[in-house]
């Protein structure tokens, strides 16, 4: 510690301890890759982060990686398993399920713009503070065999939940943070529990870290922060400043802030193994890139070891040094929501896009959920572009998957089983769709995925200049269907209407 005292001491500019922060160095990163710059991640400087990577003390594994882009990119290879699994399931797992409300941003709404309604239900926030939600998030009916289950009768190949979201509460049994599941809230290791149960079922397990972002996450209004300073209550808690990050804003404070999120990452490797680590916006800056290395070297080389293919996903360019989205470095790219910045149209290299199941990431009360119908046609859109489809659900603070997201998972599941030819192992056909069918392809076989009208349809990507078509299947069903490939596509009749809005596969064999 002492080094990192004397790099603070000697190149770091005077912050204010408290207060509002100043905006980062975007390092050359266009605004644009840095989704809400300025909000999610702390404004560290490079002494900052030379302090942060100093006072880390756990060294790097033994093996190929070393923390530089260039042996990241020598020695990274996407992992296999990942190229053919398609679909998986991520979670909103936290404390913020316990108000239920506006969404998993919660912990910052209310020392803000919710304030009037967290005061009505619950109290002034200096009395009743988001750390007082913990004891409520009890997870009392949390069965990770049943939900792994459930996952794998849903279709899916992965899963991962939020290890940590902003609001800096760990879901593992943690030696790193105190704030942690195990100690507090249900006293039991979810990350843990879940990791065994998943894997079990076979399906491969991940986590997301989000924590970088808390530095930066509650902003309350001077009012408020006076009252909390007077009273040394709730953000103002010496007990609590560690979770909150807000009492001490300091050069010092944020060095050992990105220290822990380092350390954190590396307890989270070495207990739970994960096949994808997976961060969000916080660290796309380029400053934090010292940080980000060590912690994919320390678990690449990890992974050597246990004789695992896993990946770092990210979004933007958080792994990718040029500022170039389409040149990722030992990460996979993520993007957020369908139709919002998800790839229009194939898009080469391995990429994923996370969606919600309803209209919030985290569990609300009334939220909206989808149908297996619309999850569906959002998971082909994805698959016929190249991606990963990656569906949040949003548990409950009793630990329980509310039935309607249940239901919808039940039907996607039903869906794949009969037509998951069409998409497990698949890669992108030379065009992705036409009008509101979409196409993959594997075996020498393109698939088309779609709604027929009145049982039949032209495809018009598929005439004589894609090849002359020996066979049509319709998949879940026996036998061939009658076709006719001409200069206008190829028409296929006979074609089975799926109730409840579900498309249909039609595999096309040359």
């Amino acid at each position: 510690m002492a080094r990192t005292r004397l790099i603070l001491s000697l190149l770091i500019p005077v912050l204010a301890v408290g207060g509002p922060l100043p905006r980062p160095d975007r390092g050359g990163v266009p605004e644009s890759k840095l989704y809400d710059y300025g909000v999610m991640g702390p404004p560290a400087t490079p002494a900052i982060v030379a302090a942060a990577d100093a006072a880390v003390a756990t060294p790097l594994p033994p093996g190929p990686f070393a923390a530089d882009w260039e042996s990241i990119r020598k020695n990274y290879r996407t992992p296999a398993w990942f190229e053919d699994a398609k679909f998986g399931i991520f979670m909103h797992w936290g404390v913020y399920a316990v108000p239920a409300y506006h969404n998993e941003w919660y912990e910052k709404h209310m020392y803000g713009a919710d304030m009037a309604w967290h005061t009505e239900h619950f109290g002034a926030p200096d009395r009743f503070g988001y750390k007082d939600f913990i004891p409520q998030f009890r997870q009392e009916k949390f069965d990770p065999a049943q939900w792994a289950a459930l996952f794998r009768r849903a279709g899916a190949r992965f899963v991962m939940p939020t290890a940590q979201h902003h609001d800096n509460f760990a879901l593992w049994d943690s030696k790193v943070t105190p704030f942690n599941a195990r100690r507090m809230g249900p006293k039991r290791d979810l990350i843990g529990e879940l990791a065994a149960a998943v894997r079990k079922e076979g399906m491969k397990f991940g986590v997301s870290n989000h924590g970088v972002e808390n530095f930066t996450f509650i902003d309350p209004p001077p009012a408020l922060e006076d009252r909390m300073k007077a009273a040394k209550s709730d953000l103002y808690d010496p007990k609590w400043a560690a979770f909150y990050n807000v009492a001490d804003r300091s050069p010092a404070a944020m060095a050992r802030f990105l220290a822990d999120w380092v350390n954190r990452n590396l307890e989270l490797i070495d207990q739970y193994q994960p096949d994808v680590l997976w961060f969000d916006n916080g660290v796309n800056l380029r400053v934090l890139d010292p940080l980000k290395l060590r912690v994919a070297a320390y678990y690449y080389n990890r992974a050597q070891a246990w004789n695992k293919d896993v990946s770092i996903s990210t979004k933007f360019v958080a792994y990718a040094p040029s500022n170039d989205d389409t040149q990722q470095v030992g990460s996979i790219i993520d993007f957020e929501k369908i139709g919002v910045r998800s790839p229009a149209d194939i898009r080469p290299g391995p990429w994923m896009v996370d969606d919600t199941i309803g209209s919030t990431w985290g569990y609300t009360s009334g939220m909206k959920v989808a149908g297996g119908g619309a999850i569906v046609g959002r998971l082909v859109d994805t698959v016929s572009k190249g991606g990963f489809y990656l569906l949040n659900l949003s548990p409950k603070a009793d630990g329980t998957i509310p039935e309607e997201q249940q239901r919808t998972l039940l039907d996607v599941g039903a869906w794949l089983d009969n037509n998951g030819e069409a998409i497990y192992g698949t890669r992108p056909w030379k065009q992705f769709g036409e009008e509101s069918w979409r196409f993959t392809s594997k075996g020498g076989a393109v698939y088309a995925i779609g709604m027929p009208r009145d049982g039949s349809v032209v495809l018009r990507a598929l005439g004589p200049g894609a090849g002359k078509v020996q066979r049509v299947e319709q998949l879940g069903r026996d036998g061939v269907l009658p076709f006719r490939q001409a200069q206008e596509g190829l028409t296929v009749e006979g074609i089975s209407i799926a109730a409840g809005g579900l498309p249909a596969a039609l595999k096309v064999s040359f």
